[in-house]
Formats: structure tokens, sequence, C-alpha cells
């Protein structure tokens, strides 16, 4: 129909999206009345968004048009009966347990998943486990009951947390022969666990946090997808720590992390030096920027 509200708005099943796409089902196709369904957040103006409504509505097209509608409600329909039964097997897990002495914490943030189930998730899992997840960094509550739906709650079955990520297929598995290493690479894997670890160490490898600057660091020496699994694994430790041993994780921050480096670095240098006989001292700018002068 060569409509073009995919470019106007940000995301097509909002809801100006979707307000305008009924009554274009419902048979309304003058642009000045689409246009009035307009929600006041839109970035785009009131006239764009006209110009955008101005197609060639065939028959042919309406039809497939308003299948797709149809479909849309039904697929939420079929969802939303889903999270209502997510719902109720945790509420039926919560009976059987003893609500933690201490409160939820104060939710690290407060961003929505639009995905997610229309309940509470953070206070039914914090019930339940007794720890909040979503204080280790790249954890939403979305996230936190997919890991915990697919690896359980009793860490118990893995002995350490090297144990895990050797289940996870995070850590490195050593081909040695002869007492020479051939390839450290890691397994493949089809756990859905591990894959939901690697797409929390890809978002948060933007962010301003100890993980983030340490798979942005990593990332220039070895490579993106070598720095997401090394962060993963991360995570996955931080999880397995979390509910075996009751973890409260803090992110100490990117700073940290970058003079933590630092130190280790130097470090490195000062016991090469000393090794050669060499003191090694920092420079002094003062001196070096009289000299220069």
């Amino acid at each position: 129909m060569n409509i073009q509200l995919h470019h106007v708005v940000t995301t097509i099943t909002g809801k100006t999206g979707m307000s305008i796409i009924q009554a274009i089902v419902a048979g309304n196709r003058d642009p000045q009345d689409l246009v009035k369904f307009r929600d006041a957040r839109c970035k785009n103006s009131a006239a764009t968004i006209r110009a955008a409504l101005t197609g060639n509505y065939k028959p042919e097209h309406l039809f497939a048009l308003r299948q797709s509608l149809e479909l849309f409600d039904i697929y939420n329909e079929k969802a939303a009966a889903c999270d209502q039964e997510i719902q109720t097997v945790l509420d039926r897990i919560q009976q059987n347990i003893m609500p933690p002495e201490q409160p939820l914490p104060k939710a690290k943030h407060n961003t929505v998943n639009k995905n997610a189930p229309d309940f509470d998730i953070r206070q039914v899992l914090f019930n339940i486990i007794g720890v909040d997840l979503t204080q280790i960094t790249g954890l939403g509550p979305y996230l936190s009951l997919k890991l915990v739906s697919e690896c359980g709650t009793d860490m118990s079955k893995w002995p350490s947390a090297k144990h895990f990520t050797s289940w996870l297929c995070l850590a490195p598995s050593n081909k040695i022969s002869g007492g020479k290493i051939l390839s450290s690479r890691t397994r493949p894997s089809s756990s859905r666990a591990a894959a939901l670890l690697r797409l929390a160490a890809a978002a948060i490898s933007r962010s301003e946090t100890a993980l983030g600057a340490f798979c942005r660091r990593l990332s220039a020496r070895v490579g993106k997808a070598k720095a997401i699994t090394a962060t993963a694994r991360k995570i996955a430790v931080l999880f397995y720590n979390t509910l075996r041993h009751g973890l409260l994780y803090v992110d100490p921050g990117a700073d940290y992390y970058e003079e933590q480096y630092k130190s280790r670095i130097l470090g490195h240098l000062r016991r090469r030096a000393d090794s050669y006989g060499f003191t090694l001292q920092p420079k002094d700018v003062s001196a070096a920027t009289i000299g220069v002068s």
C-alpha cells in the first residue's frame, strides 16, 4: 500500500502504530483522521506522519493486513496465557518456601523489558531463592528468570564454579597431546543458558561497569567473540556463587577495574626491571617540560 508508517514511528507495535493500523483495518483511510492517533511522545511531527499515511489502499493489501493483525492478536493472547501459567507455577513454588527475612534490595536498574511477563519477577525470584540476582551486572529480572528455569536453584549439582562454567561450555577446553596444548577453544554448545549469558555479556560491553571495562579491554586484545565468551564466564561464576554461597555482588565500577589493571601492569614491570638490576621510577613531568623548553 506504500504506507511508510514503520519509518515515522519507533516501533510499529507501539501505541501509535497499532492504533493507526487498527483504524485502517476498521475502514478509516483518511490521513487527516489517522494522524489524530499520534501519541504525544512521538518524535516525528503530525505533518510527517500524515505524509507517511498517504498510500494505495488496494483490497488485497487490506485483506493481508487484516489477517496479519488477527494473527498478531492471537499470538499476544497465547503469550499472555503462557505468562499466566508461569506466574501460577511460581506461586505454587512459593507456597512451600519460607520467605526471606531481609527485604528485597533496591532495583539496580529501572529499565523495563516489554517482553517480560506482566508480574513482579524480582520479588517472586527473591522469595524463592532468597537473593536478588539482578544485582549482578547484566542480569535483569526476565533474564534471571530464564537462567533459573534452565539451571535450577540447586547449584550443589556442580562442586565448584569451574564445573558449572565447564558444563555451560564457557571454559577453555584444552586439547593436550604429548604435554603440549594443541587447542584451548571452548566446546560448541546448544545450551540456552550459555546463549543467554553471552547476550548479557554483549549488552554490558558498552556499560561503565567493571565487567564492561574488562570486556572492552579484552576485546581490543583478542577480539570481540572471545571477549564476550570470557565475560559470559565471569557472569556465570557470579550467578553460581550468588545461588550457591549467597554472594552479595556490588559492582566496583569501570574506574576501579582500570586502576586494578594499571597496578598489575606496574607490578609486572617492577619485577622485570628488578630482575635485570634496574629500578622503575615514575616520570617527572615538570622536569621533562622544563628540559623541552
